[in-house]
């Protein structure tokens, strides 16, 4: 299948359609030279699309892989490999991820917010840059081997808040642990608008107004179905709300109702 009939067949529009385009390109690329061959930092929604077209156009599973930096990184790359090459063979020296590790004074603070606005001040759009973990007083950027070295010159405050930046191995980088609520409840079906419901607590029928509204995504892609049956892992994103993590359903009840637990990101 073609590229254009691809696209056509995923109903890839804007800028999904000029994403999703260029993913091919990269993988022609891995093909034709014999080298690996990698994207910028992608979203979990927009490796949610790949994943969708590399499917459906017959990719080998062998043939790419998707890195972050480090594990359970959100924001990843995708590597094409060549024919020659196993995917273990995709050493952190090989891949385009580095990182850096940007420290300011004590009694000083920065947020995510705050450290990302300087980095596109300097110019560097996002997906060039991937997860940022912020501790007390530094802060872990992943980012392309292609604006490391530019970053470290460069990448002098955020703010008012002047900044030291300096090279760092992967596997130096510090992960914060993800601060998580778990919610017990009960429901009476284990569809998307009675799950939400639950998971935010707000009422099923505010539930349903924000699936039928656009502004719920199940496992990063966009839902508009409030009937739609969850199973155990899949993840849900409501925008203005948050995101969680359907992590159990149990047996029905004898009053036909599923026990459920739920994993919320604070």
């Amino acid at each position: 299948m073609d590229k254009t009939s691809l696209l056509d067949r995923l109903r890839a529009e804007g800028d999904d359609r000029l994403l999703l385009a260029r993913v091919l390109d990269r993988q022609r690329q891995a093909r034709n030279h014999g080298a690996p061959v990698s994207t910028d930092f992608l979203s979990p929604r927009e490796q949610a699309l790949v994943r969708n077209l590399l499917t459906l156009s017959g990719a080998a599973e062998d043939s790419y892989v998707f890195t972050g930096g480090v594990d359970g990184a959100e924001r990843r790359v995708l590597c094409f490999l060549p024919d020659w090459m196993e995917r273990d063979a995709l050493t952190p020296e090989l891949s385009p991820v580095r990182a850096l590790r940007a420290a300011w004074r004590d009694g000083e603070s920065l947020s995510h917010r705050d450290l990302l606005g300087s980095l596109m001040a300097l110019g560097i759009v996002r997906g060039k840059t991937g997860d940022i973990y912020v501790s007390a007083n530094s802060a872990d950027v992943l980012v392309l081997d292609t604006v490391r070295e530019f970053l470290s010159q460069n990448w002098e405050a955020a703010g008012r808040v002047h900044l030291q930046v300096s090279a760092l191995e992967l596997d130096a980088v510090t992960v914060p642990e993800r601060a998580v609520q778990e919610l017990r409840d009960t429901v009476s079906s284990v569809r998307l608008d009675a799950v939400i419901s639950s998971g935010f607590r707000i009422p099923r029928g505010k539930a349903t107004e924000l699936v039928n509204a656009g502004r719920v995504q199940v496992n990063w892609t966009d839902c508009a179905k409030p009937d739609r049956p969850l199973k155990p892992g899949d993840c849900i994103t409501a925008r203005g709300y948050g995101r969680f993590v359907l992590s159990r359903v149990g047996e029905p009840t004898r009053k036909g109702r599923f026990p459920i637990l739920i994993t919320r990101y604070l």
